[in-house]
């Protein structure tokens, strides 16, 4: 009896180290003194760097953590996340990615030097957005029948402004084009910043844009929402009706953002920065400032979030693909 205990307790032993060595090891260290990059692929102020700057804020609140916000604009946002896929998988440099520039930009752009799905490594779901329609308050449009009407009478003659050629917004604007049966003039800006300000003042007729990034300007009574482009009413903005309630059947298109980190990223660090951000999102008080943004906030698990970037970006070809978009 004795002989078969040992034996018994040897092999728990065994299988004990084997599950050790299996296990990541503990980052109780991580990321020490040494401060963490956040690399935006937007300007400062539109709604990706809003959100960034308010993650790592309450990151380094919480943690004592120093997260520093590296803005790099450009080209729908692929610029940054090529610094990001040239970056060392040591978890001081991280991406604020979205559908824009890692699923839809993929596809736009032609000879890209990297595939997100074999390139970065997807860390922590932190947010989804609808897509607004917007024009300026003292603007003649009123009602995005008005805007239709007016396309219809005067093909190409209607602006939109959207913070650059590959973004997101562009696709939603060619979107809202073909299910309106209209034709606009695409004016792309760097950034969202630059399009909001041209549209408040008038020099757009429209602007595709997030809820994010447009809500300081309709809070300030400057920028009328015509209509959000989800299949359900953005929380923050309750009264605005979708696209889908005016006429444009089947009309379905937000974004989402999430952190991601070079390929090969250890899957501790990941795991740590994912539990990290994820008790961000349970806190009442970081959902509420998300929400007061315009943004909703949700958090999965490092593979809940890889099964769903996995399925958007596989989805996302199909689209591109439809509206025949493509960026040399």
């Amino acid at each position: 009896m004795m002989r078969k205990i040992g034996a018994a307790c040897a092999l728990l032993a065994a299988l004990s180290m084997a599950a050790l060595a299996q296990t990541p090891p503990a980052t109780t260290n991580y990321p020490g003194s040494k401060p963490v990059r956040l690399i935006v692929p937007f300007p400062p102020g539109g709604g990706t760097d809003i959100l960034s700057r308010l993650l790592a804020q309450k990151l380094s609140e919480k943690n004592q953590w120093t997260v520093i916000i590296d803005n790099r604009p450009g080209a729908g946002g692929t610029i940054g996340i090529s610094e990001a896929v040239r970056a060392q998988p040591t978890g001081y440099d991280i991406v604020m990615g979205q559908k824009d520039n890692l699923v839809l930009g993929y596809y736009l752009y032609s000879g890209l030097p990297w595939n997100p799905e074999k390139d970065l490594t997807p860390v922590a779901h932190v947010a989804y957005a609808p897509l607004l329609i917007a024009t300026a308050a003292d603007g003649r449009f009123k009602t995005l029948d008005d805007v239709i009407a007016a396309a219809k009478a005067a093909p190409g003659q209607i602006t939109y402004g959207t913070p650059g050629l590959g973004t997101g917004l562009h696709i939603n604007g060619v979107m809202f084009e073909k299910a309106a049966g209209i034709a606009l003039n695409h004016v792309p800006y760097k950034g969202s910043s630059p399009a909001l300000l041209d549209t408040v003042s008038g020099h757009v007729d429209l602007l595709m844009s997030t809820v994010p990034s447009a809500m300081a300007q309709i809070k300030a009574g400057k920028l009328r929402p015509l209509a959000v482009t989800s299949a359900q009413r953005s929380s923050s903005l309750p009264d605005v009706p979708t696209v889908a309630e005016l006429g444009l059947q089947n009309f379905d298109n937000s974004t989402w953002f999430g952190l991601f980190g070079p390929k090969h990223l250890p899957e501790s660090i990941a795991l740590e920065l994912n539990t990290q951000v994820n008790q961000l999102l349970a806190d009442p008080s970081i959902q509420q400032a998300i929400l007061a943004q315009g943004a909703e906030p949700k958090a999965m698990s490092m593979t809940d979030f890889d099964v769903f970037f996995r399925k958007d970006f596989k989805d996302a070809k199909a689209t591109v693909e439809a509206l025949g978009a493509k960026i040399q």
